[in-house]
């Protein structure tokens, strides 16, 4: 069994706490049960699919916002903030494993790239091949190999959701 070799990053735990009370469009948490609609969706606090009566919520998030804001960057434009699932209460976060989350190989994703600005600085389909932790591996290295790729948000290609972030190695502890 292979291992990732980059560090996924879910939403994370102090963000979670805020999203659980206000969501990034400054609308209240509405926690419900998860019904068969919601149920296999990504939940982005632990990086699993939404098991069918779980109490979850469906929360907007803005991560790249988060990032920038954090370092005094700025991403103007390319700001965006979408529709996460996150579990109501702590759920004990994700456990990196030896697999990518969300790893369904045929599925499609778009593997962005942003500087240190928070700036798009492209960006990359990846159909999700048999050997997914392989075809993500090769895509992360493809992106850090540009030396002004500070971190990349892998997307669904269906809706745009934001599914997890990889950060540049060296950065990962920051």
């Amino acid at each position: 069994m292979t291992t990732t070799k980059y560090t996924v990053l879910p939403v994370d735990t102090v963000v979670l706490k805020e999203l659980r009370i206000a969501d990034d469009a400054g609308r209240p948490c509405a926690p419900y049960i998860a019904t068969r609609d919601d149920e296999a969706s990504p939940l982005r606090c632990c990086l699993r699919p939404i098991a069918l009566g779980e109490r979850i919520a469906l929360v907007s998030y803005a991560p790249l916002r988060r990032w920038a804001a954090a370092r005094g960057a700025d991403p103007g434009a390319y700001d965006e903030q979408g529709p996460v699932f996150i579990h109501a209460d702590d759920c004990g976060g994700f456990a990196p494993g030896a697999s990518y989350p969300f790893d369904r190989p045929g599925a499609l994703r778009t593997v962005r790239r942003y500087d240190a600005r928070g700036h798009i600085a492209g960006g990359r389909l990846l159909e999700i091949p048999v050997d997914a932790t392989a075809g993500f591996d090769a895509a992360f290295d493809d992106a850090f190999h540009d030396p002004d790729v500070m971190l990349v948000h892998v997307r669904a290609l269906e809706y745009g959701c934001f599914h997890f972030e990889v950060r540049r190695p060296s950065a990962q502890e920051q």
